[in-house]
Parts: C-alpha cells; structure tokens; sequence
C-alpha cells in the first residue's frame, strides 16, 4: 500500500527542461527527489499501443503488464511507432493528453505535485496528480525490490543469487512466417503460428546440485540422481581375500537392484577414500581387513559413523541406510 502524499496539489505547469531526457537529468534538472516523477514506458501488443506508468525509481515489469492485458505478445514500441501516435519521442513522454490505454502502478496514484513528459520536445509537466491530471487503470506493474513488504506481510524480501538451469525463448512468428505454419482464426483468415521453444541443461543442473549439496571433501550426491548408489572399495587391492570378498558382494548387491561403483584399484587406501569423497556416491562399503572374517564397513557421504557388518547382512545393511537417505 502507497499513502497518498500529505501535499496540497499545485496548479498544472509546463517547464522547459532542455535535453534532459533521462528520469536522473529531469530530476536533477528541476532539482526534485527520483521518486517524485512519473516514468513513462510505450508497448506493443495485439490489442495496440498501451502506456506503463512507474514510479521514477521503479521499472516495468513487462510480465505483469502482459498477464494485466491478457496479450499473447508485447514489445517494446519502436520510436516512430512512438511518434506518430504522441508526435513525440522517448524522454519527454508523459499521460495527460495521451490517446492509449494507460495502466499505472500503484504507487502512481499516491503521487501529488509529481513529474511527467509532456509529450513535447523540452518539455514537462509539473504539479501533477494523477487522481486529478489523467485517467488509468491501476495494478501491480512494477519489478519488485529488496527490502519490499512479502507477500504475505510477515517479513520483507531478500533477493539470494541463482543459477541458471533452463531457458524459455518466446520465437513470435519469425520461424512460422519463414514455414507457412498458419492457423486460421475467427474470421476463417490465416495467421502465422506464434512460436516458442524451452531446454533444460543438463549440466546447468548437476552444477546447481553440485552447489547445494558438497562439504570440504567433495560432492554429496542426492540418491536421485547420484550416478552411482554404492561406491565398493576393496581397500587392499593387492589381498586375495579382500578382492574375493568385494567381488561377491558386488554380485550381490547388483542383483539386489543397486548400482554399485567397484574400486579395486591398486592404490593406497587414502587415495581410494580422497577419491570416494570427491565422487561423493550416497553410501560406501568398505571391504578391509576383516574381510577374512567376513566382516565390512557401512558408511552414508553425507556424515555419521562407520558401522561392521557381516556379509549375510550387507545387502539389508545397505537397503535399509540407502531408504533413509534424501
């Protein structure tokens, strides 16, 4: 909510402000606050041309407008579209006198003594009211900023960073013009397809994973899409025993339905665990020296304790860590 401004409203005026054009130079110019003047943004739709209005510190959200409007498509209008609708040109835009549809935000309709283009070279009003001055249609237009009230009126927004893991390009009808996809509309004439395509990146995804589940070791794996659900590592790979023991229980635990990631490699045993950490594999058995007893190591990547099991009650051992797992 926006209270309106406690200032008695001031008679319409004209003034000249030169080649200031910008929100910042017309503000400067005729030495009053950012959040006090009127910007002004034309678009393109279907049903045509339709005037933005925000607060001078704010911006459109085209979105909004769109989903305001009901359009299929918007754009922003070119600068003759422009002209030849208000005979003027961005800068010194402004709604009184305009013939559009104008939608304002909000915040709009608080303003008293604000600025606006005049739709005149060099030229603003000032001492605008909206209630007074234009006539609009009022909605939520404008992008939202840190500190805003939440939704919900419990807290304020905090913007956090994201990563990127698909993308959605809206096409218009430059492919389908191209094509001859057409359809017909209500009038039985024919009208190019409006197009648009998605795409998920896969390797967008596993980063942004990878960012939200990893500790100083390496990456944690969520079961759902680790490549891997056991990582086997045959501690000694040079030792009869342990080799045997690791195989049959790779077997096993294959035929059990787990994917299982076997390192019988003839490293030494603090590489085969740097390695497991960093490939970061939901749980890891380890098969060491009481392999002769035919005695193991169960371990989840993502903290808690190793724990000895016996190899008739491995695959159980595994079944029930991997279900409580995320």
């Amino acid at each position: 909510a926006y209270p309106k401004q406690d200032k008695a409203p001031e008679a319409l005026e004209e003034v000249h402000t030169a080649d200031a054009k910008t929100i910042e130079a017309v503000s400067a110019h005729l030495n009053l606050p950012v959040n006090e003047s009127i910007k002004t943004v034309i678009f393109k739709t279907e049903q045509g041309l339709v005037m933005a209005l925000v607060r001078g510190d704010h911006e459109v959200n085209d979105i909004k407008l769109k989903n305001y409007l009901g359009a299929l498509d918007i754009t922003m209008a070119s600068d003759e579209e422009i002209e030849a609708a208000l005979h003027s040109t961005p800068g010194t835009l402004g709604p009184i006198g305009a013939d559009m549809k104008v939608v304002a935000d909000y915040a709009i309709r608080a303003l008293t003594n604000a600025v606006c283009g005049a739709n005149k070279a060099e030229t603003h009003y000032i001492h605008v009211d909206p209630s007074r001055d234009f006539e609009a249609e009022y909605t939520d237009l404008r992008f939202v900023e840190e500190g805003d009230a939440s939704p919900d009126g419990n807290g304020q927004v905090k913007f956090a960073r994201g990563i990127e893991v698909g993308q959605v390009f809206k096409l218009g009808t430059r492919y389908s013009e191209g094509m001859g996809a057409t359809f017909l509309d209500e009038g039985g004439k024919a009208q190019p397809l409006i197009m648009g395509c998605y795409g998920i990146g896969v390797s967008r995804t596993l980063s942004a994973v990878v960012e939200q589940h990893y500790d100083e070791r390496g990456i944690i794996w969520p079961k759902a899409i680790a490549p891997y659900d056991v990582h086997l590592i045959v501690v000694n790979g040079k030792n009869a025993e342990q080799l045997e023991l690791g195989e049959t229980l790779y077997r096993e635990l294959t035929a059990a339905g787990f994917s299982v990631l076997l390192d019988d490699r003839k490293e030494r045993a603090g590489v085969k665990f740097a390695d497991a950490d960093l490939i970061g594999l939901p749980v890891r058995l380890n098969v060491g020296k009481k392999a002769t007893e035919g005695i193991v190591e169960l371990k989840a990547r993502r903290g808690g304790d190793a724990e000895e099991v016996g190899q008739e009650q491995v695959v159980e051992a595994v079944r029930s860590l991997y279900e409580g797992l995320e």
